[in-house]
């Protein structure tokens, strides 16, 4: 009997499942929305039954869609998002919110006086988030939770990464990634561990029994055991099926582009989205202000990890529609049909008036803060030479500009992974940018490297299907399972004609990055 592989991607508002072969060709591919309740000052939350339950129809959906035997589905693999998920002794949810809100959305920036005071400590786990503590990570939102809401925090009986919910509640395993750990619990994988001096210094000495954390991080692809006969019945799936040890989402995107390729190799992944999250597998550590990491193995065995990041990349472009689009209407506004409306339109234009059209506005992408090179969860966007136009073509300015800017911020993190001896010869992009023609060929002009993109739709699904190809038996390892199932590439090459344009372009963004630090310390 043919065997296959299922693979579930948890993003910011929707659940995703897929149905792949053993050379890695996605049968199938289902979507479900999960709820996210927005909260001011940029604040998220969600309700892991809710995500759960999405999770399960997602599958289910997949396996149809893919018309084979659910028995026939050997192993199972989870990603997410880096959100925190909160449960009771009990193991059941621990509501921030009246609605059941048991999880701090990774974007969350709640913990930004908690983050602060993690990086003032000065303590080497520093060395391992490029110097600084960003409140997207656990350790300050745990902090936050306790001293905050001290009434959870007395209840708390587990604490975990949203891949590591899911894995948890498939097979009960308590097992935690050593992907999650190592990128956002201060876990160092290559130096003993949980680092007890930090979290007593931060008032979290409590914090592993707290949270059950276990004491070592299981690697990425390791079977976790079978589904549990509830999760089997949930998912429609067999109760053989086996779970593999997961990842956040962007690590799976890694795996997915760069998981047949030697660490060291030049090829930089971009997974793009709602955020974007560059990423190179080294055989060496290295470090860089702004740059997170090195962590060790948090994808493939013997390999470090360095991730560069945007907070706001895909978000910024959505914000873009809602306020400048002639049609507001918040359910209209950012769809994906709207988007690829303004994109045709810009194709046009661009023909029209070439890649120097609206030249005289400038964008700082910042709006969610800066996660690479400048560290600064503070920082805020700027949009220079706007006009009093409310019309459609305001907002082709603004988007394309906005987008061209997002581009501009790659090509800084670019610069200083390569000030930091790493070279980068090529991008490999997956993530819902894929799906735009002019924003692929806009990276590959502004950074002047070819873009490359993998076969399969995929990238991020197809990296949590590696994993569970390896947890499943059908490869020894994550390296011989990506070699079976990444297949080929295309490629785009940078438009040298476009070069000056961009050059420009990049020394009026950093010229603004330093006007806007001359402002702040006028305030």
């Amino acid at each position: 009997m043919d065997r296959y592989v299922c693979a579930v991607d948890v993003g910011t508002r929707s659940a995703r499942a897929g149905v792949f072969t053993t050379d890695g060709t996605a049968l199938s591919h289902h979507v479900r929305p999960i709820a996210l309740w927005e909260k001011p000052g940029g604040g998220g939350e969600h309700a892991s039954e809710d995500i759960w339950r999405a999770v399960c129809a997602a599958v289910r959906d997949a396996v149809t869609g893919a018309r084979v035997d659910p028995a026939a589905i050997c192993a199972i693999g989870f990603d997410a998002t880096c959100s925190l998920v909160l449960q009771d002794r009990d193991g059941a949810p621990l509501p921030l919110g009246d609605e059941g809100q048991d999880t701090i959305a990774w974007f969350d920036h709640r913990a930004v006086a908690q983050a602060a005071r993690c990086t003032a400590s000065g303590h080497r786990v520093l060395d391992h988030i490029g110097g600084a503590m960003s409140p997207e990570m656990q350790t300050p939102k745990l902090m936050w939770l306790k001293e905050v809401r001290p009434d959870l925090w007395s209840r708390l009986g587990a604490a975990r990464d949203l891949t590591d919910f899911l894995t948890w509640r498939a097979s009960g395993s308590n097992a935690r990634s050593l992907c999650t750990l190592t990128a956002k619990w201060t876990y160092l994988a290559h130096d003993g561990g949980w680092q007890a001096d930090f979290l007593d210094a931060m008032g979290l000495e409590d914090l592993r029994s707290r949270a059950a954390l276990p004491d070592a991080g299981t690697p990425v692809g390791a079977s976790l055991g079978p589904l549990t006969a509830q999760a089997a019945a949930e998912l429609g799936l067999s109760e053989t099926c086996q779970v593999a040890s997961g990842m956040i989402d962007a690590f799976a995107g890694a795996l997915g582009v760069l998981g047949s390729q030697p660490a060291g190799s030049g090829d930089l992944a971009l997974i793009a989205g709602t955020s974007s999250c560059i990423m190179a597998l080294t055989p060496e550590p290295w470090q860089a202000p702004g740059i997170w990491g090195p962590y060790h193995e948090a994808i493939l065995p013997g390999a470090w990890v360095a991730e560069g990041g945007q907070s706001a990349t895909g978000a910024l472009l959505d914000h873009v529609l809602r306020v400048f689009a002639p049609d507001k209407t918040p359910d209209k506004a950012t769809t994906i049909s709207a988007h690829n409306r303004v994109m045709a339109q810009l194709t046009e234009t661009l023909a029209r008036e070439g890649a120097g059209f609206a030249r005289d506005l400038h964008v700082l992408p910042d709006f969610n803060g800066n996660r690479t090179p400048l560290a600064d969860p503070l920082l805020r966007g700027v949009i220079s030479g706007l006009s009093l136009d409310t019309t459609g073509h305001e907002l082709l300015r603004v988007y394309w500009r906005a987008s061209v800017a997002i581009a501009l911020g790659l090509r800084q993190i670019i610069e200083q992974m390569e000030g930091a001896g790493t070279p980068v010869h090529r991008l490999m992009i997956t993530g819902g940018h894929t799906r735009s023609p002019l924003l692929l060929q806009l990276y590959a002009d502004v950074t002047g490297r070819e873009v490359h993109l993998r076969d399969a739709p995929d990238g991020v699904l197809l990296g949590s299907a590696i994993a569970a190809a390896m947890a499943g038996g059908l490869a020894p390892d994550l390296s011989t399972a990506a070699r079976a199932m990444q297949g080929h590439c295309r490629s785009l090459s940078p438009d040298p004609g476009r070069q000056a344009i961009y050059d420009r372009d990049y020394a009026i963004f950093r010229r603004m990055q330093a006007h806007r630090a001359e402002l702040a310390q006028m305030n």
